[in-house]
């Protein structure tokens, strides 16, 4: 996939400010610090366009990402970081269930995991949300640059056994910094675009 614009066209907080033209929306959740800026810079091919924040926690709205003039990558605010107040948690978990319910035009979901790391309580809750939703979900195992590629086996098979995924759903092992999986990811959002067409 050749990216050759990107813009970010809204930041949502509410339905009405969502996007109006009807294009294929790919949702990224994940927690905070997971690396989701990283992971948008890299399928985009920017260095800083969705910004890195040193301070886990700072985004706090649904981000549209409008990529060649064809998609929507958006963005929506980390979960599990404890220095979110109850009030702002539960803010965005309203904010996230209203896209989910309601947004037809979102094809698939990408859920970042960091690969170092058993899955969290916070990430098999949010798996199995979104598939209380009934939505296609691929799993971003993140950072597996920081992993040696004889243990990459070993560390996948910790993560399939935490979750469990339904049938359809897939991992994928994804590096920023090596541009692992990414060209898969490209191929899958190619593959949800050209259904839509069809």
């Amino acid at each position: 996939m050749k990216i050759s614009n990107v813009e970010l066209k809204i930041s949502a907080v509410r339905t009405s400010q969502y996007p109006e033209d009807n294009k294929p929306e790919f949702l990224l959740v994940g927690r905070s610090n997971v690396g989701k800026s990283s992971f948008i810079n890299t399928l985009i091919n920017r260095k800083n366009f969705a910004r890195t924040s040193s301070r886990p926690g700072k985004t706090q709205t649904l981000n549209f990402y409008y990529v060649n003039d064809s998609f929507y990558l958006v963005d929506v605010p980390g979960y599990g970081y404890a220095m979110t107040s109850k009030k702002t948690q539960a803010k965005f978990g309203k904010m996230i269930e209203e896209y989910l319910a309601n947004r037809e035009n979102l094809k698939h979901i990408f859920m970042l995991v960091d690969f170092r790391h058993k899955p969290t309580k916070d990430d098999l809750l949010m798996y199995n949300y979104l598939k209380y939703f009934n939505l296609p979900v691929t799993i971003i195992a993140t950072k597996v640059d920081k992993v040696t590629k004889g243990q990459w086996d070993k560390y996948k098979n910790i993560i399939l056994k935490e979750i469990d995924l339904v049938h359809g759903d897939e991992l994928i092992l994804f590096s920023s910094l090596l541009k692992e999986g990414k060209e898969q990811i490209h191929k899958l959002i190619e593959s949800k675009i050209e259904e839509t067409i069809e």
